[in-house]
């Protein structure tokens, strides 16, 4: 028998508004569910999730800017918040805080991300993101994930 490959790692943004769940507070908690997802592109987001997927963890509204780095520790699963409904959420844990967060105006004007999802779908608040978006975004932020 030969191994099965390892899928490669994706990459995400997920939104949360700071005063209903910030970054500080996933940092406290160690791990939560993504829940509350009630837009199907998004929720068929959450499903193409993997364990082991980072995400850029945006503060929206407030604050708008990417501020943290989180992991996929649990893939999708039925939203225990909506029993008897078909929404799923994802558990998801701190990797790492940006060293300096990435404000939303500094994402607009850098051409090379012009493409990125959380422009062009700015009302979604699960998004994948590209390798090479993902790893602009960590470097405008100093951080290496």
């Amino acid at each position: 028998m030969f191994p099965v490959p390892k899928a490669p790692v994706q990459h995400w943004l997920i939104k949360s508004e700071p005063f209903k769940y910030s970054w500080a507070q996933l940092e406290k908690d160690g791990r939560t569910l993504w829940d509350g997802v009630r837009n199907f592109e998004a929720r068929n987001n959450l499903r193409a999730m993997k364990e082991g997927d980072l995400c850029l963890f945006y503060h929206s509204n407030e604050g708008k800017d990417v501020v943290g780095i989180a992991r996929v520790v649990r893939a999708a699963y039925p939203d225990p918040t909506a029993p008897g409904e078909d929404w799923s959420v994802v558990d998801v844990a701190p990797h790492k805080p940006l060293k300096l967060a990435v404000a939303l105006d500094l994402i607009k004007s850098e051409p090379s991300l012009s493409e990125m999802q959380l422009l062009k779908r700015s009302r979604l608040s699960v998004v994948p993101v590209e390798k090479s978006h993902f790893d602009l975004i960590l470097k405008l932020g100093k951080t290496k994930a």
